[in-house]
């Protein structure tokens, strides 16, 4: 069974600050349900998200760099 993480543990583990721990979930960019009033993340989820990200990531570097190679031209 995936294990509930919280907003301490997904800061701790990701290296951010908890608070942006907290502003990504409220605008609904981080995975995360509440328990009684408090943020908790399943595993997967995280490690699904992260991964969307490094796409996300490289799709954008690589748009950037075709952008520059255009403008040269």
């Amino acid at each position: 069974m995936d294990q509930a993480l919280t907003v301490k543990d997904i800061a701790l583990v990701r290296q951010v600050d908890e608070m942006t721990v907290y502003r990504l979930t409220k605008k609904g960019e981080l995975p995360g349900f509440k328990v009684a009033g408090s943020w908790r993340f399943k595993q997967a989820d995280m490690d699904a998200w992260v991964e969307r990200q490094k796409v996300v990531f490289l799709a954008s570097a690589k748009g950037l760099m075709t952008a520059k190679t255009m403008e040269r031209d």
